[in-house]
Order: C-alpha cells, then sequence, then structure tokens
C-alpha cells in the first residue's frame, strides 16, 4: 500500500505524466501549495494549462524520456501506456512510480474527514455542490474537482486538513484505493469497459471500495437506483440513504415541481421526519438527486441547515454541465460534458420539458469501445430530441477502430424513424446548425472530448 505524508516532504521532487488532465493539475497545484518541487509533461496544452502557469509549475510538451530527471516520486494518469518512454524512464530509476489513483488514496489519508463522490454519472456536479457548500460554511475543505468551479476560481482549493473533498472515479478500479470517511455512491452503470468486461465487474469493484471502509465510516447512497442496491451488504459503516419520492430512502425527495424554466423545486423530507424545502438554480430532475448527496454530506460534516440551502440555490454549475453559452437568435446554445447514453438521456428529457421549440441535439461520441460497446444504448438514448447531428468519433486514448462509426449511429437512429445527420467536421455542423435554427429551439450539444469548442463555435465565443 502507497503512503504519502503531505507534511514530511519525503518525496520533496515529484514529476507528473500526463500533468494537464484536469484531475492531475489539481494534485500538482496542491502539491506545489503544500511545498513540494513538482513538473510535469502532456501531449499537449490543455484548458487547465493556466491553472498550471498561474501557479508556477514547471511541465513541459511532448512526453520523452529526457524529462525524467531526478524526481522522488512519479505519478501518472491512467491515460499513459506501459510503453511510454518517460513512463519506462521512471520505473527504471528505482524512485516510487504510481497512478493518479493510488496517489490519491495515499493522500486521502492525510485528512482528518474526507468525502468522496463515486458514480457514474453527477460525480462532478455533486462533488462542486458539496464544495460551495463546504466553503460558504466556516469550514476550509481542501477540494479536488473535476471541473472548474467560480466559487474557487479553477478545479482545485488549498485548505487545511479537516475535510478533503474529492471526485473517486471508478476508472480502472481505481476507487479500490480509496478509504473516504463519508463515501457517496450516486449511481453505478455500464461504462468504461475498455477496462472492465461487464457491468458485474463494475459492480464486484464498488462492492470491493465498500470493503475498504471502516466502522466509523458512512455510505450516502441513492435507493433509486436498482444498481446501488446490490452493493449494500458490502457497507462497512453506517448506510444513509436517499431518493425521490421513496419512502423507504431516509431522506426522502418529495412534492417535487419546476419552473418554467425547467428548474427544481422540492422538499426533503429528513432522517428525522422533519420536512426542508430546497429550490435549484440549475435544469433537471436528475439534479435533485446529486443535491440530495451534497444536502446530507454536508449535514453530516456539521453543516447548519440554512446554509446549506442558500448555496444550494445560489450554485449555477460547472462549466460543461447543462452550461448556457448564449442565444442565438432566441434558441439557446447549451453545452455539456454527457458522453454516456444514461447522461445523454436524462439530460434531453429535462431540456425537452421546458422547449417550447425543436430540441436539437448534437453529439461528439467519445472513444471507439464506448461508442461500439453501447451501440444499441446510443441508438435508444435521443428519443427526446427533435434532430440529432452526430461528428466523428474522439478518440482519446484509442487507435482507430474501422469497424465503428459515428454513421453507423447516424444509420441506426434514421432506420428507426429518427431525424439524423452525420456531419463529420466541427464546420459542417456549425453551417448546418445556424442556417437551420429557429426562435425558441434549444440545441444541446454533448460530449467529453472538444466539442466545447464546437459549441462555442456555434454561439459565436471565440477562444
Amino acid at each position: 500500500m502507497f503512503e504519502f505524508n503531505i507534511n514530511d516532504h519525503k518525496y520533496k521532487n515529484i514529476h507528473m505524466i500526463g500533468i494537464g488532465g484536469i484531475s492531475m493539475s489539481g494534485i500538482a497545484i496542491l502539491l506545489k501549495n503544500n511545498g513540494y518541487n513538482v513538473t510535469g509533461s502532456d501531449l499537449s496544452i490543455s484548458e487547465t494549462s493556466r491553472h498550471l502557469d498561474k501557479n508556477g509549475i514547471d511541465y513541459v510538451i511532448g512526453q520523452k524520456k529526457e524529462n525524467i530527471k531526478n524526481p522522488d516520486l512519479v505519478i501518472y494518469t491512467d491515460a499513459i501506456s506501459d510503453n511510454n518512454e518517460e513512463l519506462i524512464a521512471a520505473r527504471s530509476l528505482g524512485v516510487p512510480v504510481v497512478t493518479r489513483g493510488v496517489f490519491l488514496g495515499g493522500l486521502m489519508k492525510n485528512y482528518k474527514n474526507s468525502i468522496a463522490v463515486s458514480g457514474s454519472h453527477g460525480k462532478s456536479t455533486t462533488t462542486s455542490m458539496i464544495s460551495k457548500i463546504l466553503m460558504n460554511s466556516t469550514k476550509n475543505p481542501t477540494i479536488l474537482l473535476g471541473g472548474d468551479l467560480d466559487e474557487i476560481e479553477g478545479n482545485v482549493h488549498v485548505g487545511d486538513e479537516e475535510i478533503l473533498v474529492t471526485e473517486a472515479c471508478e476508472y480502472k478500479g481505481n476507487i479500490r484505493y480509496y478509504y473516504p470517511s463519508i463515501g457517496i455512491i450516486l449511481n453505478i452503470d455500464e461504462d468504461h469497459l475498455d477496462y472492465y468486461k461487464d457491468l458485474n465487474d463494475i459492480i464486484e469493484t464498488f462492492k470491493s471500495y465498500l470493503k475498504n471502509q471502516d466502522e466509523n465510516s458512512k455510505t450516502i447512497l441513492n435507493l433509486n437506483e436498482e444498481n446501488n442496491k446490490l452493493v449494500i451488504d458490502s457497507v462497512q459503516g453506517e448506510l444513509i440513504t436517499y431518493g425521490q419520492e421513496n419512502p423507504d430512502a431516509d431522506y426522502n425527495a418529495t412534492n417535487i415541481t419546476f419552473d418554467e424554466d425547467g428548474k427544481p423545486r422540492f422538499d426533503l423530507i429528513m432522517k428525522d421526519g422533519s420536512t426542508e424545502h430546497f429550490e435549484l438554480s440549475i435544469l433537471g430532475r436528475h439534479n435533485i438527486n446529486n443535491a440530495c448527496a451534497a444536502i446530507i454530506s454536508t449535514l453530516e460534516s456539521g453543516v447548519d441547515i440554512e446554509t446549506i440551502k442558500n448555496s444550494i440555490q445560489s450554485y449555477k454549475g460547472l462549466e460543461r454541465r447543462m452550461q448556457l453559452l448564449g442565444n442565438i437568435d432566441g434558441c439557446k446554445i447549451i453545452l455539456d460534458y454527457g458522453h454516456h447514453p444514461s447522461e445523454i438521456q436524462v439530460n434531453l428529457s429535462a431540456l425537452a420539458e421546458h422547449t417550447k421549440g425543436r430540441l436539437i441535439c448534437v453529439w461528439q461520441p467519445h472513444t471507439y469501445t464506448r461508442t461500439k460497446r453501447l451501440f444499441n444504448e446510443f441508438v435508444n438514448c435521443f428519443d427526446d430530441a427533435d434532430e440529432v447531428i452526430i461528428t466523428d468519433i474522439f478518440a482519446a486514448r484509442e487507435p482507430f477502430d474501422p469497424s465503428i462509426s459515428s454513421k453507423d449511429i447516424v444509420d441506426a437512429l434514421v432506420e428507426k424513424g429518427k431525424s439524423a445527420k452525420y456531419l463529420p467536421t466541427f464546420d459542417q455542423v456549425k453551417e448546418y446548425v445556424l442556417s437551420d435554427i429557429k426562435e425558441n429551439d434549444q440545441v444541446i450539444v454533448t460530449g467529453s472530448g472538444d466539442s466545447d469548442h464546437l459549441a462555442k463555435m456555434i454561439a459565436g465565443i471565440s477562444e
């Protein structure tokens, strides 16, 4: 088991391979602000590079063995392959070389309390809600986010060692290395199938994660999610459940309504039987679940209910999470990070309830593996859209796979009677959308690749 004491500086010089990633950059800034010498490399300049620059962190573009100088510790992102020459050079030195997930597990143990948000969908939103509440309280949390939050001017806040708030991603089984005092399980879905064999494999990983916890830990779990129920027997400490219109849950969201824009209002029947009213400033029924997890975890952390209510109501969301970019001739342009069929379906459902004109979905598929393994789910997740436009697949870490393409999805959608178009390039999509949209339409551009650039092109935002 990897151990890391943030205060003893045993590993004074730390090198990070893949430092530009959202999670890696946050860790880099945290380490730098705790007195470590941090260097790193990445394949290209990313949106997070400005945060690294602002914090005076040295990094290079390009990954080669010469980047490895004399580190005491090397951390690398899961996207790095074993044949990466920089990783090979690091391993040849005989110093500790660990993945981001292993390091985060070691880092977590430095904090008296830790809140880890896991689940296939909603991690960043829930974690940022929790962060906003804690920042508005008397606490001074340390925060590691998967997106930029205005309140902390980025994705990391270096607080004290009382509370650590972080996302706990299940990719490559990373949650097995985590030992939070409060663990949140939002949902468990079939994803990351380039690593996991199937859904059962994912469920077993969550069970292993829960068995890490001790008798003093707390697990906060959405009882409306059927797959979540399959891991309950593995909970080691206290189990706290929540749900929507679910009287079996410890906390039950009921009397749910929406304003004309689709922002939820709900009453939350608390564990003690009392009722509190909450209002959200972000769209979608699914965000009631995220809010419930944030409310419960911060209550359990000692935050008063009024601070929680005010923070939840003023929470405006993260970048790329149902983010309104602009309005073109009366048509709203919305950007979202959703890249799994469940996420896309939920977001479209939320928008469809309150769209007066047409709902147009522009989707950039992410990875060949996900597109291929979840083909049928993708074909069936666009039912609430009036029109679907699909660009070429964003390959990310994968080599080209000729056996699957975006056009295959479009053909299947057309066959089932859906209005769908394959437009491979961003320029083609922009030209078509701007020529077609009308007043009261809504366009959502979704995907976890570089589709944010496409959305900004459509909205007329220069970068």
